[in-house]
């Protein structure tokens, strides 16, 4: 099967203004739009006045090309595409989150040049809850396929037994013909081959089935990830899949299991946008990602609320993350005015299949969700429609479980007639963005920012809120519950069949959760919002000091929600701490929340646990009362400042000590003990010394020159590299074989470009994203009031 990347030679400009520029897919026009203090997209979108573009691309084709199939792959277009082909229309697609393939046929000139216009529409706006992105955000392909040929996506592996390991393929042809298979193992070994096997018209339609056996198959798991692959073989034509032989069982009796293996999922949510890169989907930038959520200690992913990248698949294959893919924010009931929901229930079942025929080979994706915050499973229209849904994945895959994001308090509120969309609503919020009434999952956001995370966890217990979820639990195989850990105990035990998972969750319930996962099985995951800190949702999980915010509301300047357990760059921050404690990865913690800003106001949030941070260095601060926040599951906790004892203490039951310390510089030192005095773990935050100097640290020194990309995190530290958080300036780039895709900081609050070559630091830190021109030294030089540096990552 020849594919080939499409990626180049793109021209993009705004529909209608016949202006374009040169452009490399993956690519998102919203990142050159204005911000506006009006716009209807409001907070949800970053306060961006989102456009219409239109992409084209001309290119040659062959006179002998007319005797292949040609078809185009969009991986992913934001939003309303319209591909046409030298005037003609060859496909359209409304959903934004969701590929599709355009057929060239009779509309290519063979032997001459073509041009390809691709239209995508974004300014009908709000039609999102968080930042979007616009236009072709991720790869684009050509296939050039004899006419007898596999039809992608149908090549499909299926485990059948993983004691005896045995696996099911099927495929799908144009024409009667051979086909002949062969399997080889994670080390590249074949490991199984068939003879040349007769496919026949079955139903219309040429399809292929068989079995076969895989004597020794590694098995595929989160903690040995081994992909084995199969190559199939039609005429001229080839096509190959990587597959891992693993089995996937949930329910009530042994929970959730991986090859017969209870697993408990510690999961995060995560949106599809990059950080500085917008919503551009770069292989090297999914991988990421995943990776960095992975090392930091999740097993699992929800891609919330959309279909997930097939580059993030890939990812999450290789490194061993599971992943809940979600299909959609909403249904019939819309959230936002111009959003997905006036065409779910014409389109749900071919949507389904493109999101099937996506994952069905990959082994990390474990189970489906089929919506998020769905009010309408409250409705009896909604959970027929729960049933039809669920029915239609276990007809597309019956090897993974389905499950739905429900908001049980927010289930009962919006069946009273709270926060429900409406025209008028949308009307108003249209005339005045900065007034407008915010309605679904957006309302229920801000009650909570103002009334705290208890507002939706103890409105969870009231018991309409059974009444108005247990219909559509009943034919789900999986019930997710959206911040309703408070009900699990009652719900557990009045519905003995029900198989719970947490499908978003606050960071504060993490020690609460595993307690009780380790002891029922039934309760078999949670997923905390979010993993990283993403674009739009403006301020939801931000603690901000005006120090690095110009106003508190949320309003314009703002661009990212700040709610991540990883910032914007993928640092780490204090709740990632406290998360791997409350799992038991460590045995214990620490951070400090910021000095200097006793008396300082700050953003609220029901989604920031705390703005604490692995620091021991606050210059200025000497004598102020620092809050320490100590982590750990220990039975006591000794904190220690020069070698000086503050005191011990015992954990609450979420896993959180907290000290005051007065500030002085030096080592502050916390030992976690058992109840015999027994010490299971130490950490130490040293202070800074008085030098500060500006250090470039790429987080690779070698990347691929042709799909690699640099990140290099600058930091204001002392000679030794410990950060000094208070040093903040301005920080201007210059790179030689290289060219910058994003450059800035995690705050929040950042009125500077991501396209700069400019950037202000953010607790001491930026970071920037570089992609290599060619083979060769890429070269970085950073220049700031308070120091310079350099780096160089060879690509290769």
């Amino acid at each position: 099967m020849g594919k080939i990347s499409f990626n180049e030679g793109w021209m993009c400009g705004v529909t209608g203004t016949g202006e374009a520029r040169p452009v490399t897919v993956p690519h998102d026009a919203m990142q050159w739009d204005e911000k506006k203090a009006d716009v209807p997209g409001g907070k949800s979108l970053g306060w961006i006045d989102a456009r219409d573009y239109t992409y084209t691309k001309e290119f040659e084709l062959a006179k002998e090309d007319r005797d292949f199939d040609l078809i185009l792959e969009f991986e992913g277009v934001y939003r309303r595409a319209k591909v046409t082909l030298n005037g003609k229309v060859i496909a359209e697609h409304e959903y934004g989150y969701t590929g599709f393939y355009a057929n060239l046929g009779s509309a290519a000139v063979y032997g001459g040049m073509n041009r390809l216009e691709v239209s995508c529409v974004n300014s009908d706006q709000p039609n999102s809850r968080w930042y979007s992105g616009t236009g072709i955000y991720r790869p684009v392909w050509l296939y050039k396929l004899p006419k007898a040929h596999i039809v992608p996506d149908s090549l499909r592996v299926k485990t059948i037994d993983v004691v005896n390991p045995l696996v099911e393929i099927e495929l799908e042809t144009t024409t009667a013909g051979l086909v002949q298979l062969e399997l080889f193992g994670w080390n590249g070994k074949k490991i199984a081959k068939t003879s040349g096997m007769t496919i026949h018209a079955n139903g219309g339609k040429y399809r292929f089935r068989t079995q076969v056996e895989l004597p020794g198959a590694a098995l595929w798991s989160p903690e040995f990830p081994m992909l084995h692959t199969c190559r199939a073989v039609f005429g001229d034509d080839s096509c190959e899949v990587e597959f891992g032989v693993r089995e996937v069982t949930c329910d009530s009796a042994e929970g959730f299991c991986i090859n017969g293996d209870r697993v408990i999922l510690k999961g995060c949510c995560i949106h599809h946008d990059n950080g500085f890169l917008g919503a551009r989907a770069y292989d090297f930038a999914e991988e990421r990602k995943v990776r960095l959520l992975k090392e930091n200690g999740y097993n699992a992913i929800r891609s919330s609320h959309n279909p997930c990248s097939k580059a993030f698949l890939r990812a999450c294959d290789r490194l061993g993350m599971l992943v809940l893919d979600e299909y959609v924010d909403g249904w019939y009931i819309h959230k936002s005015r111009f959003d997905y929901g006036s065409f779910v229930e014409e389109n749900y079942r071919k949507d389904l299949a493109d999101l099937v025929a996506k994952d069905f080979n990959h082994p990390s994706v474990v189970m489906y969700s089929i919506g998020n915050e769905v009010s309408e499973t409250a409705q009896e229209r909604g959970i027929e429609l729960t049933r039809a849904m669920v029915k239609r994945l276990h007809d597309l895959d019956g090897t993974r479980p389905v499950t739905c994001g429900v908001n049980i308090f927010f289930n009962f509120l919006s069946s009273m007639g709270f926060g429900v969309y409406s025209d008028k609503k949308a009307e108003e919020a249209a005339e005045n963005p900065s007034t407008k009434k915010a309605v679904g999952s957006e309302f229920f956001n801000n009650l909570a920012g103002l009334l705290g995370a208890g507002f939706m966890k103890f409105g969870a217990t009231l018991y309409p809120c059974d009444v108005k979820t247990r219909g559509a639990y009943s034919v789900m195989d999986i019930a997710g519950y959206n911040y309703g850990i408070n009900r699990y105990r009652h719900d557990l035990k009045k519905y003995p069949g029900r198989v719970i998972l947490g499908s978003e969750t606050f960071c504060s319930d993490a020690a609460a959760f595993m307690d009780l996962a380790q002891k029922e099985k039934r309760l078999i995951g949670d997923f905390v919002w979010a993993g990283m800190d993403y674009l739009g949702e403006v301020g939801i999980g931000a603690r901000e000091y005006p120090e690095y915010a110009g106003n508190l509301d949320g309003g314009l300047g703002w661009v990212a929600a700040g709610a991540g357990r990883l910032d914007l760059t993928g640092k780490p921050l204090a709740e990632m701490v406290y998360t791997r404690v409350a799992y038991g990865l460590d045995p214990v913690g620490i951070g400090v929340i910021p000095l200097g800003h006793r008396r300082d106001k700050y953003s609220p949030s029901s989604w920031k646990m705390t703005n604490a941070m692995e620091s021991w260095s606050w210059d200025g601060c000497e004598g102020e009362k620092a809050r320490v926040e100590v982590y750990s599951r220990a039975d006591h906790v000794i904190l220690s400042l020069n070698g000086k004892e503050i005191g011990t203490k015992k954990p609450e039951a979420n896993g959180v000590a907290v000290f005051r310390v007065p500030y002085e510089p030096g080592e502050l030192t916390v030992t976690a003990h058992d109840e015999f005095g027994r010490r299971l773990g130490q950490k130490t935050l040293c202070s800074a010394s008085a030098q500060t100097i500006l250090r470039a640290e790429p987080e690779q020194l070698k990347v691929s020159a042709s799909s690699g990309l640099c990140y290099v995190r600058f930091r204001y530290t002392d000679p030794d590299g410990i950060l000094k958080p208070q040093k903040r300036a301005d920080i201007k780039l210059t790179v030689e074989n290289g060219e910058i895709l994003g450059f800035g900081s995690a705050c929040p609050y950042y009125t500077k470009d991501y396209l700069g070559n400019v950037a202000d630091t953010y607790y001491g830190e930026a970071l920037a994203i570089i992609r290599p021109l060619a083979a060769g030294t890429v070269k970085v030089r950073a220049q700031s009031l308070l120091g310079n540096a350099e780096a160089s990552i060879e690509a290769v």
